[in-house]
């Protein structure tokens, strides 16, 4: 025989079971809810780190720009002062060998002076003499322009040799004499420390040497010591 259930002990399982049905959805919904509100939490986290990292390598790109474009601005001012410093020195290299004055000889040793008096010159003598060896290379004590060459001392007597004038910018003439070779010609310009003769032993000479004169005028009886003239130029003598 058989037990029946009563309605009411039916009715309460139902409601049983429909509480624990509902329990069962709202949990779920909550934990569904915590691993939505989790994964949000998560991609927020990332783009915040994404974001951050953009922000770091666009701040060191553009740190990098600007040292590259300090480094090429240092550059090109230290290029354009060391090509001004360039052109101010070939400058003054260009001024100072217009203007300035140099030995007509290099690794001389002086030997008869000027206005000294002697039995080789009927007056005293009119210049200074440099002794060197025959051959010796001589310079243009200044630029100027060759006024006098030759033999019988350029004009001036035959106790020169072979001799030139040149006559400088600033109304003084220089002379070399006794040379063995003459290497420029009448009306050419030179400059400053250019090749114009060789040295000899050629007139009235007593061994191989250069006569060297300053004058104020291109003849013979207008010398002055070309020692003092040459120093007050800046020329160690």
């Amino acid at each position: 025989m058989s037990k029946r259930v009563s309605p009411r002990h039916s009715r309460v399982s139902q409601l049983r079971m429909r509480a624990a049905v509902l329990a069962a959805g709202l949990g779920a919904s909550v934990a569904l809810g915590a691993g939505v509100a989790a994964a949000d939490t998560t991609l927020n986290v990332a783009a915040s780190s994404t974001t951050a990292s953009a922000v770091q390598n666009q701040a060191a790109a553009q740190a990098k720009a600007a040292a590259d474009t300090a480094a090429k601005t240092k550059k090109a001012a230290e290029t354009a002062k060391q090509a001004a410093a360039k052109k101010a020195a070939a400058k003054k290299a260009a001024a100072k060998k217009v203007t300035s004055w140099v030995d007509p000889v290099k690794k001389y040793k002086l030997s008869a002076s000027f206005n000294q008096a002697g039995g080789m010159w009927s007056h005293k003598h009119s210049g200074q003499d440099y002794a060197v060896p025959q051959g010796t290379e001589v310079v243009a004590a200044h630029g100027g322009t060759v006024v006098k060459t030759g033999g019988n001392g350029a004009g001036d007597g035959p106790a020169y040799g072979n001799a030139v004038v040149i006559k400088h910018g600033n109304g003084t003439y220089s002379q070399y004499a006794h040379l063995s070779r003459v290497d420029v010609r009448v009306g050419q310009v030179v400059s400053t420390g250019q090749h114009i003769a060789l040295s000899g032993n050629t007139g009235n000479s007593s061994g191989p040497h250069l006569h060297f004169e300053i004058r104020t005028t291109a003849n013979y009886g207008t010398a002055i010591d070309p020692v003092s003239f040459l120093r007050a130029q800046g020329v160690t003598v």
